[in-house]
């Protein structure tokens, strides 16, 4: 396994050399960490292949994360000369999908080996100027050392969204590796159940100060909630209990998918979840980082939140009870109730920051007070679109990080996974990806009044109706 990965370094403390150091060492570790995943590439040729159909070739990705740190410390004024101002362009559009039926053949890739000699002189050159630049502690919004720290924290998503890439790429052009170990434990479906939480007031955001951490724009401001009670399932859904839903046919039968859904089934034509393989007999086997494994049916299964929400509806017919996606707020809840509410979420008792595995583990092993994976194993979709808190404000330097994500197609994920890093596990963090969109993410579900499915499309539509006015 890599060295145990670090938290996201404080932007406070007393000693000016020490800070320095202590990027240092986040930048290269991060850097490192990257590059060695696509160590799993078994060629350069598989460089250039799409694993998933709407994203970029693997080339593509490789080099966004180098050439997104010249480009910040570019609008932040720290840097005045560019590297390479092709590679700068052409690697900055596309990260995240293109059109359903989008291309990337018209775009023209440089050799890896290029991109790895551009990496390298990014490395160099920021390493240098981590170590010149003038430091003033605490780092604020407005000091070019923020732009260095945007450019770890951003590798540090692509850490994680480009491991999914790697586990959709056909198991031929994959090679395992013991950076990456898988979990050996698996077995079966577990039977979940319902836990009680009483009626809460919440307040999320961190207002206008940065708490010693770094931040992306959409974390700041405020925002109070009344939630009221409800109850959350006590595990993770399963692959297994999951697989009741794919028995019982639930992606051939339309009742159970929205407008959005049923446009999902249609151009992907799924009959069950991403990272599940069909086999002739009716069976399913399991798709890891590198490899493929018999079904875990007490792992968290993998699905996006269309998925889950029809899942939750076909539930809710066969039990008449109406099963629902948490909210955001329903979400924090169940953090401050299950006693870890802690600013960074702790890998020694989830599963965290490639902490233990590079991969799920059943979903009983970590128990957070009432419930189980409360925070890591899988991300956990909400009902919650995307919205500023009051008091939002855009970073100048990377306005397109929040912006587009508020136009209602992009509902939130919450708790980080076995891949998450640095921010991801920090309790103040928030990201929101595209409902069909593949993640290292799962669910658990909820009973309680919150938004029924008419206001959910309201708020919805309202949203995206407020973005196209805005940023349209």
């Amino acid at each position: 396994m890599n060295q145990k990965q670090t938290y996201s370094v404080r932007l406070d403390g007393d000693d000016i050399e020490t800070k320095r150091r202590e990027v240092r060492s986040y930048f290269h570790q991060s850097y490192d960490l990257f590059e060695s995943l696509f160590e799993l590439l078994k060629s350069d040729k598989v460089y250039y292949l799409q694993s998933e159909p709407t994203r970029h070739p693997m080339i593509f990705y490789f080099g966004h994360t180098a050439i997104f740190y010249i480009n910040k410390l570019v609008a932040s004024g720290a840097l005045k000369e560019r590297i390479n101002p092709h590679f700068e362009e052409l690697f900055a559009v596309g990260v995240d999908e293109m059109t359903w039926d989008a291309s990337s053949d018209s775009f023209r890739w440089p050799s890896v080996d290029a991109v790895r000699e551009y990496r390298n002189r990014v490395r160099e050159l920021v390493d240098s100027m981590i170590t010149s630049l003038p430091m003033n502690l605490p780092i604020t919004q407005a000091d070019p050392f923020w732009a260095i720290w945007m450019g770890i924290e951003h590798e540090r998503i692509h850490i994680e969204t480009s491991s999914v890439l790697h586990r959709q790429m056909p198991l031929e052009h994959i090679r395992e590796s013991e950076k990456f170990p898988m979990c050996p434990v698996a077995g079966d479906a577990l039977e979940n159940g319902l836990v009680i939480f009483k009626p809460q007031t919440i307040r999320l955001g961190k207002g206008d100060g940065d708490n010693g951490r770094y931040g992306w724009d959409n974390e700041y401001g405020e925002q109070s909630y009344e939630v009221g009670p409800f109850q959350a399932s006590k595990y993770l859904v399963s692959n297994g209990e999951f697989m009741d839903f794919v028995v019982a046919k639930g992606y051939e039968t339309s009742r159970w998918w929205d407008e959005e859904g049923l446009k999902f089934l249609e151009i992907r034509s799924a009959i069950c979840p991403p990272f599940w393989i069909p086999q002739e007999d009716g069976s399913y086997k399991f798709r890891t980082l590198s490899s493929e494994i018999e079904m875990p049916y007490n792992w968290p299964v993998e699905v996006n939140a269309l998925e889950a929400e029809a899942f939750c509806r076909w539930k809710s017919v066969q039990e008449g009870i109406v099963y629902r996606l948490p909210s955001e707020a329903e979400y924090a809840v169940l953090v401050e109730v299950c006693e870890v509410d802690e600013a960074v979420f702790d890998d020694t008792h989830s599963n965290l920051n490639f902490a233990h595995y590079a991969s799920s583990v059943p979903v009983d092993t970590y128990a957070h007070g009432k419930l189980y994976d409360v925070i890591g194993n899988v991300w956990q979709w909400t009902q919650t679109q995307m919205a500023p808190f009051e008091g939002f404000f855009t970073h100048p330097w990377y306005a397109d990080f929040t912006e587009p994500t508020f136009d209602g197609k992009h509902n939130m994920i919450k708790g980080g996974s076995w891949a998450s890093t640095g921010n991801e596990i920090l309790k103040s963090s928030r990201y929101a990806f595209r409902r069909h969109f593949t993640q290292h993410a799962g669910f658990r579900y909820v009973v309680g009044e919150g938004e029924n499915e008419s206001k959910k499309y309201e708020n919805i539509a309202q949203m995206f109706d407020g973005w196209k006015k805005r940023y349209g």
